[in-house]
């Protein structure tokens, strides 16, 4: 019974993250239509841009956020996210 407790958890971990990412990256202010005005992303770009004097580095983390808020989790993406879900679902059978 133990196991399928386990099991559970890590499921649930594994596609709760790949599903609450994308929701999570929406209200911290990156769309498809952009940064939200105002939005945590728009302070995060606004200090990338100041470091960087004036404009925001491709590849750099403000950038990438925003891509992956436009175009969604690629393949990579989506095994990296639901497999760090996976960890956290299983480490969580161990403090209840």
């Amino acid at each position: 019974m133990d196991f399928i407790k386990t099991a559970v958890a890590i499921g649930a971990g594994a596609i709760g993250a790949v599903f609450l990412a994308p929701v999570a990256l929406g209200t911290a202010g990156f769309t498809s239509a952009g940064i939200t005005a105002g939005s945590i992303g728009a302070k995060m770009m606004s200090v990338a841009a100041v470091a960087n004097g004036g404009g925001v580095a491709a590849g750099g983390m403000v950038a990438s956020l925003q891509a992956i808020g436009a175009a969604g989790l690629s393949g990579a993406g989506t095994i990296a996210v639901a497999s760090t879900g996976a960890a956290v679902g299983f480490l969580t059978r161990f403090f209840r």
